[in-house]
């Protein structure tokens, strides 16, 4: 009798050589300028923050004031983790695709309840409070905008250029800082310091709006990565398909979860103490004029964001370990003597040779810990395990730097946090030293056979292309 079991369908016909290239290339593209938007949307609260912090907070301490709009900056980091859960899942199961235009449409809404909310003076605490929702509102869609974007990123990449395409993360996430950036310079420019306290800062809040209604449209026509299309397609065989993206299955790879935690440390403290922190350090401790320290952020992070390309295509051919470690070799030893000498930064060009040398340091991190996070799990839960442990990683450390740093000012302990940047980076170390290198994971089935004949480093357009994932197979993932 013939049997009753449902054959799986076969998976589409996989694109090849130009084509295949094109595809990723597009991708890489529409991924990229998403995640621009993303960005500029979540940085530009910080990069504004000096000139709205006494509309919603009032008072004569301009370090009280920032301190309640940092800390508003990092209860945001506390529905990443939210977010991660929630979108994460979605990505697992409903496609990298349907995630990002999810996030991308809560970012253009907390984007605009920020440009609308009404200052103390027009409302009492009511505009904090408005501030404090669309916060929280940012923080779950980053949290799932970071692990879509990671993993859709890591997928359309050849297996040979993972390094190089997950760079492109931070590139944009880079690029979207500079945009809120070049916005502030402009406007200091020409605007005056009153007209952008009373409204100038609510401009681009207005923009940030627009832009991500603009990327919804564009995120609509990005097409799925193989990786999600192929396992679908195909059915789970690894478990049931209604277990994707689950918690359960995150449990099952638990130890991977534990090592993006500890390894996602170090980087993110490092990352926002040098960008978003970097500009109110420079004004209020080097005594430095507002507009010089966003330039010098603004010259600084435009080479940092040149920088990740190279680096990424360095870890594609030595591995990834080597960058890990020599930024938190870097990171634990440097960090003192470097904030040290910016604190008592006279000009321009000494700050932005200082703050170059740190966010070159930083770069062996950010440029590459997204394929990093990738490689460590299957398919079926690849976003959900980016997603959670990075975000509560984050919400507790790096959402909270610029707190903790503003908090050591004001006690009158600044130089504590030097070392507090240089423990967590210390953590990350210890971890990288003891954790495999993932350059070599398969991320599906198919990668894993091309390995098994011989053809495991792939030239973009040959059998070793992102697919299902299975955590089964040995060389699959993380499930090693």
């Amino acid at each position: 009798m013939p049997s009753s079991t449902a054959v799986p369908a076969p998976p589409p016909p996989l694109p090849q050589g130009a084509d295949l290239r094109r595809k990723r290339r597009t991708a890489l593209i529409g991924g990229s300028l998403g995640n621009l938007v993303e960005w500029y949307d979540w940085f530009v609260y910080a990069s504004f923050a000096i000139y709205f912090a006494d509309s919603f907070f009032p008072g004569d301490n301009p370090t009280t004031q920032l301190m309640n709009t940092a800390g508003i900056f990092a209860v945001g980091f506390l529905m990443r983790p939210v977010g991660g859960w929630i979108l994460g899942r979605a990505a697992d199961r409903r496609g990298r695709k349907s995630a990002l235009t999810l996030t991308v449409t809560m970012m253009s809404v907390a984007a605009l309840l920020i440009a609308v909310a009404p200052t103390y003076g027009q409302a009492g605490y009511f505009g904090a409070l408005v501030l404090l929702l669309a916060r929280l509102l940012q923080g779950m869609s980053i949290g799932g905008e970071y692990a879509a974007s990671a993993t859709y990123l890591t997928e359309v990449s050849a297996r040979n250029r993972r390094g190089l395409g997950s760079s492109f993360q931070y590139v944009s996430m880079t690029c979207g800082q500079l945009l809120g950036l070049g916005i502030l310079i402009t406007m200091q420019h020409t605007l005056t310091t009153a007209q952008l306290e009373s409204w100038g800062w609510r401009i681009p809040f207005v923009l940030g709006a627009l832009f991500a209604v603009v990327v919804f449209w564009l995120r609509r026509r990005l097409q799925e990565t193989d990786a999600f299309t192929e396992q679908t397609s195909q059915g789970d065989d690894a478990g049931d398909d209604s277990t994707r993206g689950t918690l359960k299955v995150l449990w099952q790879h638990r130890r991977q979860a534990g090592l993006v935690m500890a390894l996602t440390l170090g980087g993110t403290v490092a990352y926002y103490t040098y960008t978003t922190y970097l500009t109110k350090y420079l004004v209020g401790s080097a005594g430095m004029a507002k507009t010089t320290a966003t330039l010098v952020s603004f010259t600084a992070l435009t080479l940092f964001a040149a920088l990740q390309p190279f680096a990424g295509m360095l870890s594609d051919r030595i591995g990834r370990r080597p960058l890990l470690i020599t930024f938190a070799v870097g990171c634990t030893f440097g960090t003192y003597p470097i904030m040290t000498a910016l604190g008592s930064a006279s000009s321009y060009w000494s700050a932005l040779g200082l703050s170059l040398l740190a966010l070159v340091i930083v770069t062996g991190y950010t440029s590459i810990n997204a394929a990093v996070k990738a490689e460590l799990f299957p398919t079926r839960v690849r976003a959900l395990g980016v997603a959670l442990p990075y975000a509560i990683a984050n919400a507790l450390f790096g959402g909270t730097a610029e707190y903790v740093a503003l908090w050591f000012k004001s006690g009158g302990h600044e130089k504590l946090f030097f070392w507090y940047v240089s423990g967590c980076a210390l953590v990350s170390l210890v971890t990288y030293l003891l954790m495999p290198d993932t350059r070599d994971a398969a991320l599906s089935r198919a990668e894993a056979e091309a390995e098994a004949d011989g053809d495991g480093d792939g030239d973009g357009d040959g059998g070793a292309r992102p697919g299902t994932g299975d955590s089964r197979a040995p060389s699959v993932g993380a499930a090693r």
